[in-house]
């Protein structure tokens, strides 16, 4: 029976040793040493201090900002651990609603939203990803139509021409993978951190 055990328990061992840390620490070596950024989580910075990730949206209020997608990130409610309140790109606890299309609360909700939206510029179509969440919660990017649809806002709140917001959602406006995979998108970051940018001088 030892013959048995023995020959298990090295292996077992020496299987742990490989994948549970040599692997690991060889991948996370050269994952810093090829992708230096992705590899600490592709974080952002400004005057040398993080204010975000690429990867990650984040909720902005202020008509002087461009807004992500709705979250419906949620996180425990403080008063009542049985319960759950709205937290917004809250990466903790990433997920959608699982709200389906015949829920009266997604209705609704989605009513209220196209209307402050047609409020703000009532000649032109809401885009959709400005109303419905990502399937994670935290989805950093809207389509270049969503940012061209918040200029007139962002432009009267900064009493900044219409045009010159137009051109800076252009240019920070990215392409499709090897101009073949997925869809043209703006990382509202980004782009919020190149509009304090541009007011700034």
């Amino acid at each position: 029976m030892l013959k048995q055990i023995r020959p298990a328990i090295v292996l077992l061992l020496a299987l742990t040793a490989i994948t549970g840390l040599a692997y690991p620490l060889a991948m996370t070596a050269i994952a810093g040493t090829l992708f230096p950024v992705q590899a600490q989580g592709s974080l952002i910075e400004k005057d040398g201090k993080v204010v975000g990730s690429s990867l990650i949206g984040q909720e902005f209020k202020d008509d002087k900002y461009f807004h992500g997608r709705p979250s419906a990130t949620v996180a425990p409610d403080p008063n009542d651990s049985t319960k759950t309140v709205p937290a917004p790109y809250n990466a903790a606890n990433s997920g959608g609603s699982n709200l389906g299309p015949t829920s009266k609360a997604l209705a609704d909700r989605l009513k209220d939203d196209v209307d402050k939206l047609k409020a703000e510029s009532p000649n032109a179509a809401v885009p959709v990803d400005l109303v419905t969440t990502s399937a994670s919660g935290l989805d950093p990017d809207i389509s270049p139509e969503a940012a061209q649809f918040q200029v007139p806002r962002v432009a009267k709140a900064r009493h900044m021409s219409e045009e010159q917001l137009r051109q800076l959602v252009t240019a920070n406006t990215q392409g499709r993978l090897f101009g073949l995979l997925g869809e043209p998108r703006v990382n509202v970051l980004a782009l919020n951190l190149a509009l304090d940018q541009v007011a700034a001088k």
